[in-house]
């Protein structure tokens, strides 16, 4: 508890500062992926009321000048936990001592998250993750953009008449999209675990009450189901037929499916979650089976046309803060193109959570998220590991030493 209350220190020490900026920043740009393929040269972003106003290269003395660095939208994780962290005795804690230790660790995580450049997450979900969101909402401590279910469909012994009911008190509590888990871990082998109607009762309800459906499906058979029950996404889909890809890209389907870093935490952090539910020598032993079948995996879907592959992570305990592992992962490893991988965590991230008129892309009128890292993320993909400068919202919430000290005259 004295780490935490340290961490809340410092993020009410930031929070003192973020109220002290000015209401109108100018940003000096040298180059700038702006999250929708282009490239942007020697501009300035004029930063008012939280937005983007305007590009403007006449303006010389900028408030900010990051013209030796690379600035990109802020970055977004469509698929994280963020209240899942490790207790006081190292291992990972299912059941806090109390409800303010949950909300402490889960400001931390969403902290740690801003700072590796993640300025919206969707977490899916723990009720928790609510009062995050709404604690970073109301803009005084620093934290992501957090859209959560707020829970998970997965009783198997629900009545399609009950998971619509479900669904639509969770439209009442306030959750932003609905989690659904039509099979089960992939450490019990990911068989399917809803029925059929109970996918299309949940995923069909989702739409008819205006919320997105996001799926956990690792089968073909499955997977095909959920795609053609309307889903919104599929997540993880390690055992997909080429011919769910094709439907996914046919019906517009998003598709995140998970390869670079939530396996690999597992296993890194093995000592950590061991024991601990179905992390056994068995569920172990199938998370490390997946990693090489999941590569193959994506590696396939990179070659359908029109397939949306999304970035999420599905950060757990271990992982968060090292989100942008999965983005190396994908490009390094999956050979998928840089360009695209940037596009996949930036407007096409926005776009798979109905935000690409909010955020995604370094446009007038869009929010002012934004970074900017040490390096060419195109030429060198690890680039995004070194986050110098994070601002969400208008508001500078990183400002490392290769990001120049703001200036009073401009």
């Amino acid at each position: 508890m004295i780490r935490t209350a340290f961490a809340l220190a410092a993020v009410v020490l930031v929070s003192v500062l973020l109220a002290a900026q000015d209401p109108t920043i100018t940003i000096r740009v040298g180059t700038a992926l702006d999250g929708s393929g282009n490239v942007l040269k020697n501009t300035t972003l004029v930063v008012e009321g939280g937005k983007i106003q305007r590009l403007d290269p006449s303006i010389r003395r900028p408030t900010y000048d990051l013209s030796e660095l690379t600035v990109l939208p802020g970055l977004i994780d469509t698929h994280v936990h963020v209240s899942w962290h490790f207790g006081p005795d190292g291992r990972f804690s299912q059941r806090d001592s109390s409800q303010a230790q949950a909300l402490a660790y889960t400001v931390e995580n969403a902290y740690v998250t801003l700072m590796a450049g993640f300025t919206t997450v969707q977490s899916v979900g723990a009720a928790i993750d609510g009062e995050a969101r709404e604690a970073f909402g109301r803009g005084l401590l620093p934290g992501p953009r957090i859209l959560t279910s707020l829970g998970q469909i997965t009783d198997t012994r629900l009545t399609p008449d009950q998971i619509r009911e479900r669904i639509r008190q969770l439209k009442k509590d306030g959750a932003d999209l609905i989690k659904i888990f039509a099979s089960g871990s992939i450490r019990d082998g990911g068989r399917q675990t809803l029925n059929d109607d109970q996918i299309q009762a949940a995923c069909g309800e989702a739409t008819a009450v205006g919320l997105r459906s996001l799926v956990h499906a690792y089968g073909p058979d499955t997977i095909m189901t959920c795609v053609r029950a309307g889903c919104t996404a599929i997540e993880h889909g390690t055992f997909v037929s080429d011919e769910g890809l094709r439907l996914m890209a046919e019906r517009g389907t998003y598709f995140d499916p998970n390869i670079g870093l939530v396996a690999q935490n597992y296993l890194e952090n093995r000592p950590k979650y061991q024991g601990i539910g179905n992390y056994n020598d068995e569920g172990f032993a199938a998370m490390e089976k997946a990693i090489p079948l999941n590569l193959a995996l994506f590696k396939r879907a990179l070659a359908v046309k029109g397939l949306k592959i999304v970035f999420g992570t599905d950060a757990v305990a271990g992982a968060h803060g090292r989100n942008a592992e999965e983005l190396i992962y994908r490009v390094q490893k999956g050979g998928q193109d840089p360009m695209a991988a940037i596009v996949s965590i930036t407007s096409l991230a926005a776009q798979s959570l109905k935000l690409q008129d909010q955020i995604g892309t370094l446009a007038p009128g869009l929010q002012a998220d934004l970074i900017a890292v040490d390096g060419d993320p195109i030429k060198d993909i690890t680039a995004v590991r070194r986050v110098q400068f994070v601002m969400k919202g208008g508001r500078v919430v990183k400002n490392a030493p290769r990001a120049q000290a703001p200036t009073r005259d401009r």
